[in-house]
């Protein structure tokens, strides 16, 4: 990993063009000058006049609201466009298994390591450069995506009612009947769909359907995503939900410490703590891969990690970024030892769900 490091370069603000300057001042306004940081090769692609440069074309399950600013801040970095399709991972998974070679994306920028798995065959395998920024498991075994931010399965609950005591050591507790009425979650949600994949390979299938009849028993409120799951439980419809961990933070930061809603990392190594990761993969049918390439260089590097660690209260995953002060450190989360470059059967889970009645 040293030697990927060291082909970092610091990029001085003093550059040429107008536009790079502005660009740079404007980043500089929310990271600081010292972050300003472009990868080897991100220099190169300025030498190409803007007309003749392609349009960089991502698809992204990720939200606009948590990834727009930093797409802006590669397009001011480095002048090149981007196009962007925004949707839901599941969704925009199925459109791209549609269009097949004939689609126009460069890269898939996905919410979950489901999400980029179900598209493993359309991916062009990675150089080793870009593999070596993350820790092995936060990456594809095969090299065909790699993560760019992590995040973490949790349980949030609701401070005027429930204790980190009152609360099970496992996820697998909350099947109790002493739980009906009381639970919340997004059931179409696509994380917590990579979570009960997770569950299917830590615990089987059956175990796994035991614990969704349970839950499912104990009539869980559904939400349309984490958002309004996070917020019902501060409101105090739900005791507690199942959702990514940097929801909360984010309510936090909008209505301070009074926001009577906690995050729960369970006691127990279980499916309930799993750390996911947001990740890309470039396309293989794309003709820009150059581009493609610097993209996933930029959000590995300095000011895509501290983006992430700062901004939307992800975990980041290499040394390059200070980690958020608010989160655990990641060595210290309980976590089941699950690959989730393996967390690819999606569609197999979604039947799951189906089969107890948790999706339509």
């Amino acid at each position: 990993m040293a030697e990927v490091f060291c082909r970092l370069r610091i990029l001085c603000c003093s550059i040429v063009a107008v536009t790079m300057f502005v660009a740079c001042a404007d980043v500089s306004s929310r990271f600081g000058a010292d972050q300003i940081v472009l990868e080897k090769g991100v220099e190169g692609l300025n030498t190409t006049s803007p007309e003749k440069r392609k349009p960089l074309v991502i698809y992204s399950g990720r939200s606009e609201s948590l990834v727009a600013p930093i797409i802006e801040d590669f397009q001011l970095l480095t002048g090149i466009e981007v196009q962007t399709k925004y949707g839901k991972t599941g969704e925009l998974a199925a459109t791209l298994l549609e269009e097949g070679d004939l689609t126009a994306a460069d890269i898939w920028f996905a919410q979950d390591p489901g999400g980029l798995g179900a598209l493993n065959e359309m991916l062009s395998v990675l150089s080793e450069d870009i593999i070596d920024f993350v820790p092995h498991w936060a990456s594809d075994p095969e090299k065909k995506w790699v993560g760019t931010s992590g995040r973490a399965r949790v349980i949030v609950y609701n401070t005027d009612k429930l204790t980190e005591a009152d609360l099970p050591d496992s996820i697998e507790g909350f099947a109790k009947p002493e739980w009906r009425g009381r639970i919340g979650w997004p059931p179409t949600n696509s994380s917590l769909h990579a979570m009960v994949t997770g569950m299917r390979m830590e615990w089987g299938e059956q175990r796994t359907r035991t614990w969704l009849e349970g839950i499912m028993a104990n009539e869980p409120k559904v939400y349309a995503k984490n958002t309004p799951t996070v917020a019902a439980v501060a409101a105090g419809e739900i005791e507690v939900g199942f959702v990514n961990h940097y929801y909360l933070h984010r309510f936090i930061e909008e209505h301070g410490e009074s926001f009577a809603a906690r995050n729960y990392y369970t006691r127990a190594a279980d499916p309930g703590s799993l750390i996911l990761v947001a990740g890309v993969g470039v396309l293989e049918q794309s003709d820009n891969k150059d581009a493609a390439e610097q993209f996933i260089y930029f959000l590995l590097g300095p000011t895509g990690q501290q983006y992430f660690a700062s901004q939307t209260h992800e975990f980041p995953l290499n040394e390059l970024a200070k980690p958020n002060s608010l989160l655990p450190d990641l060595d210290e989360i309980t976590r089941p030892d699950i690959d989730i470059g393996d967390l690819s059967d999606i569609a197999g889970t979604q039947i799951l769900l189906r089969d107890v009645g948790a999706l339509p």
